[in-house]
């Protein structure tokens, strides 16, 4: 679980990355955790339930991961899902830069 490149990107420089801790559990929608960049502070949402079985321990030293590679080295937490039945409500790619585009149109 991480976030997106879009969401990097508007986010700005990643400076600090506050992590959940290993175990936790966490239901849809809570936060877990905290990334603070140079334009703002931002939470993380876990965007399905279960527990943290791992945390990207990388970050706490190299915070720009998260801008320099969010779909690999840039990973926050992995997560033992509770209930996989959420993973339907999630954004495929088509259908999140569909979103994306409704958010910023081209003129």
């Amino acid at each position: 679980m991480g976030i997106s490149d879009y969401a990097q990107k508007e986010l700005g420089d990643v400076v600090f990355a506050e992590l959940p801790k290993a175990g936790k559990d966490l239901e849809a929608g809570n936060e877990i955790g905290v990334l603070e960049s140079v334009k703002a502070v931002s939470s993380v949402y876990s965007p399905v339930s279960g527990k943290v079985i791992k945390v990207n321990d990388s970050l706490s030293g190299s915070p720009e991961l998260v801008n320099q590679d969010p779909y690999g080295k840039g990973w926050i937490a992995k997560l033992e899902i509770k209930d996989s039945s959420q993973l339907g409500k999630l954004f495929d790619t088509a259908s999140y830069q569909k979103y994306i585009d409704e958010l910023h149109p081209k003129h």
